[in-house]
């Protein structure tokens, strides 16, 4: 059995059994556990062990782990814990379903520039949050980036290249990540929050083009080129990238510091741009790097004259390092097999999304239409016009409540007062059927002019207090935290930050604690059967259960466990008695 695999099974500090091994990286192997104490999936991430037998390097894997930690955005994998078990050290984290950027795009080939552009801003905002706690990536690339089922992204293992290159240079983790190092890196230079978003431009020119910028017999070979070399631009190979599409990529790979982009939020800016508008045209590199708005104080630059003269004028230098033009030939040859590829999954896609479309629309029309069209007249009843009421008047009123139920939310208003109902759903004298358990009706209330101020979330449900936060619309980042209470009920919220009354501001932090009940602690029984009293009384007191003997006549030699009272794999509360039932071996020895 490979040493690795021997973990499964174990269970670390008394509350992670490990699962299944879903995969081995450059220090550490990734299991698939379930963390007893809260009942939930989780993965774990365990030291090998020749780099777990260095002081210094388990010493700096704890500190950046502990680091990471505290990073909490919603595209970052989140980091649970860090510790130390049996002389094993490791990470528990989210368990993510999806695959690896990588994975997808060797699955549909090339993609297109929106749903790259989506990509590469979830990315950013990542590294953004994690450049503005101190925390460098190092090793951005779509192995570590991954593709949740509905779209979003999330990126893993922050702060661990510091870690491996601490251990060694270029050559120990190279192989896996040179194509997206940055020239500093492959210098063994500085690095800073630029490094991260050379290598998120290097993962944008793979996910528009299915190639690499830079290729190579060895990984020496191709840092060399990160370094000295200008690569072929994107849309030299697909020429459906657009020019701003292009000028981001070329602008985040700038070999030279200076003249990349300074921050995440630099870049997500030129990317929120040129969403809003594809026709846009930033100017880069057509004045040595600068930005013609910079110099000229025009925002952009969307004339054909600037966008020929970016393009040929970087043509004219990667053609150059490129070579052949048979080379040139190929490239385009596989651009048309990718396209096509591309093309056949965007058409499935399509026909999917269409026939969703239509059963969507379906069961619109019938809860809003069709259904009170043919149900008898009798049974329907007019909506009362609850707009521009107090809320508090309609959801006490005896007159509604045998008939609607009410699905109340908030929104701020400097021209209704607070409690006023602004909207309702369904609209005002319209026909619809009576139902069992009454009618839903949604009203959207005001919260008056203070919704720039921090409520009172104590007591609240959580998820309608995360709610009313995001009502705000300033891209308040919230934090949810739990913690046990004996006191609060399960999932209503302990404890805000900051303070009630407090002044919201665009895309700060809001923490939310919530309680998620008693602490109760539960653990499996272990299969006992056929060892010997000692053993069996060993492994029930780890797994914190007590026990109790009772010694019988059997076959089995003197001392041996015959059955017990709960069976093993049985999930139960810590603290549970397990009667073991011990042979006395009076018919093992034909007493």
């Amino acid at each position: 059995m490979d040493y690795y695999d021997s973990f499964i099974g174990k269970m670390l500090d008394d509350r992670y059994e490990i699962l299944e091994k879903i995969g081995t990286g450059g220090m550490a192997v990734v299991y698939k556990a379930r963390c007893h104490r809260l009942n939930r999936l989780v993965a774990i991430k365990i030291l090998k062990a020749e780099l777990a037998q260095d002081e210094e390097f388990r010493e700096r894997f704890h500190a950046e782990s502990q680091a990471v930690a505290m990073l909490s955005h919603t595209n970052i994998v989140a980091v649970y814990d860090v510790s130390h078990s049996d002389n094993i050290d490791y990470i528990v984290m989210e368990l993510i379903e999806g695959i690896t950027l990588k994975q997808y795009i060797n699955r549909k080939g090339l993609l297109n520039w929106k749903e790259a552009l989506h990509f590469s801003i979830q990315i950013a905002r990542a590294l953004s949050h994690a450049h503005s706690r101190g925390i460098i990536h190092r090793d951005i690339k779509p192995h570590n980036i991954m593709v949740l089922k509905d779209g979003s992204i999330k990126v893993a293992d922050f702060g661990i290249a510091q870690l491996l290159s601490s251990q060694n240079t270029l050559t120990r983790n190279a192989l896996g990540s040179v194509h997206y190092i940055s020239p500093e890196q492959a210098k063994g230079g500085h690095v800073d929050a630029r490094t991260d978003l050379y290598s998120l431009g290097v993962v944008m020119y793979e996910m528009m083009t299915n190639r690499l910028p830079f290729e190579g017999d060895s990984a020496v070979a191709i840092a060399i080129q990160h370094i000295n070399s200008i690569p072929l631009l994107p849309s030299d190979i697909n020429p459906d990238i657009p020019v701003g599409m292009e000028e981001i990529i070329m602008h985040a790979m700038e070999s030279d510091l200076s003249m990349r982009y300074a921050s995440a939020d630099e870049m997500i800016r030129d990317m929120e741009m040129f969403r809003q508008d594809p026709n846009t045209v930033f100017g880069y590199g057509v004045m040595g790097g600068a930005r013609l708005e910079d110099v000229e104080g025009t925002k952009v630059i969307p004339t054909e004259a600037v966008s020929d003269t970016l393009k040929e004028r970087q043509k004219t230098e990667r053609r150059r390092e490129q070579g052949s033009r048979s080379q040139h030939a190929k490239k385009k040859q596989n651009y048309g097999s990718n396209n096509r590829r591309a093309s056949q999954t965007s058409f499935l896609i399509g026909v999917f999304c269409s026939v969703v479309f239509i059963i969507v629309l379906f069961l619109f029309l019938w809860n809003n239409l069709l259904r009170d069209m043919f149900s008898p007249s009798e049974d329907r009843i007019d909506v009362p016009t609850f707009e521009g009421k107090n809320v508090y008047d309609v959801i006490d009123s005896e007159e509604y409540k045998d008939t609607f139920v009410f699905n109340l939310s908030y929104q701020p208003s400097n021209t209704i007062e607070e409690n006023i109902i602004i909207s309702q759903s369904p609209a005002a004298d319209r026909q619809v059927v009576m139902t069992t358990g009454g009618i839903a009706v949604d009203l959207v209330v005001s919260r008056g002019d203070n919704g720039s101020v921090m409520p009172d979330l104590i007591n609240k449900d959580y998820r309608d207090a995360k709610a009313l936060i995001d009502s705000y619309g300033l891209n308040i980042n919230v934090i949810l935290q739990y913690q046990y209470s004996d006191e609060v009920t399960n999932g209503y919220v302990i404890e805000q930050s900051p303070v009630e009354g407090t002044a919201l501001t665009e895309g700060m932090d809001v923490t939310i604690v919530y309680s998620v009940g008693p602490e109760q602690y539960t653990t499996k029984v272990p299969n006992v059967v056929g060892k010997s009293e000692s053993q069996a009384k060993t492994d029930l007191e780890q797994r914190d259960l007590t026990f109790k003997t009772e010694y019988i006549d059997g076959e089995e030699d003197a001392g041996t466990v015959i059955s017990q009272s709960i069976n093993g794999d049985t999930e139960v509360e810590v603290g549970t008695s397990v009667t073991l039932y011990i042979s006395n071996g009076t018919q093992a020895s034909g007493e």
